[in-house]
């Protein structure tokens, strides 16, 4: 197999939400106080390690995303991209930009680097790297290390159209609400496998709201991401 089985995660059961955990507080989602999280970080363990490869039989392949947090006068904001529908891994799904290790690149942060000015057009000279978070597996095996880093305003997107259907943003505060985490079931083999998602809907984009189902290895970084920042 080489594609998970789930066709339309919306319609999987809702097993509820994670409203009993507290939400980051405002104050620990600015930029001064992340780039003091990241600089002394505290013990903590990441949730949610990934699936190893679970429906896939190549091997391995190691790969890094930039969660890029963009400075707006609201509050941070997340940068997120949806892929175009006739890709081969993860079509149309809500993802950071990102993508596989490349021989040049020197290190993880390189390949993030990379990998978003390709897919978006987001320069690194508005881009000022943090920190990382631990690895995650996804099902179809790529060992993803994940790039925490401030975006400056005033950058220029120029999407890839094979590659990124769209690019949005969504408030940093409202994914590090669990409230707003939900927990899915799914069969697989007899067996019931979990996943979260973080629906969001944008109210102000044009007359219908948009919906942007965040779920997968997205939202599992995301909830990683929620308990290094709530350690």
């Amino acid at each position: 197999m080489t594609r998970t089985p789930i066709s339309n995660p919306r319609t999987a059961p809702v097993l509820g939400s994670d409203a009993h955990l507290p939400a980051v507080a405002a104050q620990a989602l600015t930029p001064a106080a992340l780039r003091a999280r990241f600089a002394l970080p505290p013990p903590w363990q990441p949730e949610l390690l990934g699936d190893g490869g679970l429906f896939t039989d190549r091997p391995p392949a190691a790969a890094s995303v930039l969660i890029a947090l963009v400075k707006r006068p609201a509050g941070l904001s997340l940068l997120l991209t949806r892929r175009t529908a006739h890709l081969r891994d993860h079509a149309g799904q809500i993802s950071f930009p990102g993508g596989r290790v490349e021989a040049e690149d020197s290190d993880a942060v390189a390949t993030a680097l990379r990998e978003t000015e390709e897919e978006i057009g987001l320069s690194r000279a508005h881009i000022e790297v943090l920190g990382q978070l631990p690895i995650y597996t996804t099902v179809t095996a790529f060992q993803v290390t994940p790039i925490v880093a401030l975006v400056e305003p005033g950058f220029k997107l120029a999407l890839d159209a094979f590659e990124v259907a769209e690019a949005f943003e969504v408030p940093l505060q409202f994914l590090m609400t669990p409230a707003h985490h939900q927990r899915h079931a799914f069969n697989f083999d007899g067996v019931e496998r979990q996943f979260l998602s973080m629906p969001w809907v944008d109210a102000n984009r044009a007359e219908v709201p948009q919906e942007y189902f965040i779920w997968g290895a997205t939202a599992a970084m995301l909830r990683n991401f929620y308990r290094f920042l709530s350690a």
